[in-house]
């Protein structure tokens, strides 16, 4: 039965997709074909609402359908008139529609660091390059010495981003661990945290520096599973256990918006330091 109600539940995900597919293709190719960034403005209004509302009808079956038990803990004062920052931590693909069900229209339209190869998934991956979403490499340590150039690539996107969202207000998630935990990615990495992968500072490093100054706050979002090895078939299937969501709203320290993350050593060690007490806090807060 189980097994039944996921086949449903992808389903259901596939046609809210195709449905508003519809509207996101045609605004594509509007925006493909109209002169000057003023005018492409009005298009990706158009887009945003597009994507707002897929999400909206995705969250009204799973409501009704998956019943999903969540315990959602926000702060107040959150606006869709301001500019947001949204730190997660990351277990399973589920934790974006959780971070859906606890932000949805309490703040401005998401805007996820996403990995270059999702551009291939069908409709989704078109939406992510119509809604000018930051598609980076996540490379490696190695990587990024090996080849410079494609980490300044990345670099390139996340201004390109800031620069865009600086004309009206967004909200950017970052899952700052870079990647769902695991118990061998958690030993690979030999992670000084309990129940967490280290965090990478560049992305977010950089939103701070370059739009800083816009942003309404930091939301620090905690997601705690009760079932310790979450996954979204099991989600879809009805089957996951009860989930915690807090948020909490931090103030930006004036220092992150006068800083340079990757030419001012100290500021860089800086901001480590407050993203790792940020990280240590978290692994606290789920250790109880």
């Amino acid at each position: 039965m189980s097994s039944l109600k996921g086949l449903v539940s992808v389903l259901l995900l596939i046609l809210t997709t195709l449905f508003w597919g519809i509207p996101l293709i045609a605004l594509t190719l509007v925006k493909l074909v109209t002169p000057g960034r003023r005018l492409r403005r009005l298009v990706l209004r158009g887009l945003n609402e597009v994507a707002l509302n897929w999400v909206g009808s995705n969250l009204w079956w799973m409501r009704r359908w998956l019943r999903p038990r969540l315990d959602i803990h926000l702060p107040e004062g959150l606006s869709r008139e301001q500019w947001w920052l949204v730190l997660s931590n990351h277990r399973s693909w589920t934790d974006i529609f959780l971070l859906f069900f606890a932000l949805h229209r309490r703040i401005p339209m998401p805007h996820f660091f996403v990995k270059r190869q999702l551009i291939w998934i069908p409709i989704v991956g078109l939406a992510f390059w119509a809604m000018e979403f930051p598609m980076l490499r996540r490379l490696t340590r190695e990587q990024r010495e090996r080849h410079p150039q494609l980490a300044r690539r990345d670099r390139e996107a996340t201004e390109r981003m800031c620069r865009h969202a600086r004309e009206r207000p967004i909200a950017i998630y970052n899952f700052v661990e870079g990647t769902r935990f695991t118990p061998a990615k958690h030993a690979a990495q030999a992670s000084p945290y309990r129940h967490l992968l280290r965090p990478r500072a560049g992305g977010i490093a950089q939103v701070l520096g370059l739009l800083g100054d816009r942003l309404g706050g930091i939301l620090d979002v905690t997601l705690r599973y009760d079932n310790p090895r979450p996954t979204f078939w099991g989600y879809l299937c009805g089957q996951e256990g009860p989930v915690s969501l807090t948020a909490r709203r931090l103030a930006v320290p004036h220092w992150m918006v006068e800083g340079d993350y990757h030419d001012d050593p100290d500021y860089k060690e800086r901001f480590h330091s407050w993203l790792n007490a940020l990280w240590q806090d978290k692994d606290a807060s789920l250790s109880h």
